[in-house]
């Protein structure tokens, strides 16, 4: 089996899964670290000829991350291509086994049934705050309704400000984010990367949690750790 990946987090998760069947990724895809594979552009602006090029069996994409005009592409120069959908932890899982066996998996890995007896396991939240979740600045943008990340941080006990907005990545002026008056700032390191000195001075007075978004966004073997990661940088923000 030949697979190419335009998934980062499902890069990570057939590569761990099966070593050597992931043949093309993205250049977004960081994980493994090691992975040695042939690179074949960005998520939104995949390189179709050395996609071709390389003879896939399977091309994995999700309908949020890639365009369809690349998928349709890829299909009728005669591809395969599986197309993931994930807007919540459970779905994540149920992805996550259908890729797996898509791509020849004997059986489910380990680090799958661990990852999903850890969420499965979780304590109700001791109580619920309210945040404000960035993920672009220039111009800010947010996360909205219906988003595979709002429902990590809403099971971990933190309601977004802008979950029954109508649109899952809204645009919003920061002053409307100040005026949400959100109990925590949740900023993750990617898409955009919130650093310490990049992110926190715009919502001054608020306490603003600096977090992986490889573990609030991927759904893949990090979602292992992602409850005690996400958990404790959360509590830290607040103590």
């Amino acid at each position: 089996m030949r697979v190419v990946s335009l998934v980062p987090s499902l890069t990570e998760a057939i590569a761990v899964s099966l070593p050597g069947v992931v043949v093309g990724a993205t250049d977004w895809c960081s994980h493994p670290p090691d992975l040695d594979v042939a690179r074949v552009g960005g998520t939104k602006n995949p390189k179709l000829d050395p996609i071709l090029a390389l003879a896939p069996d399977l091309v994995i994409a999700n309908e949020e991350e890639n365009r369809e005009p690349d998928l349709t592409a890829l299909r009728e120069a005669g591809v395969a291509v599986l197309v993931t959908e994930v807007r919540d932890v459970p779905q994540a899982f149920e992805e996550l086994a259908r890729v797996l066996d898509a791509c020849g998996a004997p059986s489910r890995p380990r680090w799958l049934d661990e990852a999903e007896q850890a969420w499965a396991q979780l304590p109700e939240p001791e109580g619920r705050i309210t945040a404000v979740v960035p993920i672009w600045r220039r111009p800010w943008m947010v996360l909205g309704r219906d988003t595979f990340a709002g429902d990590v941080l809403s099971r971990l006990g933190v309601d977004n400000t802008y979950a029954t907005h109508a649109e899952r990545y809204p645009r919003a002026p920061l002053d409307e984010l100040r005026s949400t008056a959100p109990d925590l700032v949740v900023l993750p390191d990617e898409p955009y990367r919130f650093t310490a000195d990049d992110g926190p001075e715009a919502f001054a007075g608020l306490p603003c949690a600096l977090v992986s978004g490889r573990h609030l966004t991927w759904y893949g073997p990090s979602l292992g750790e992602a409850p005690r990661v996400l958990g404790a940088a959360l509590r830290a923000a607040r103590r």
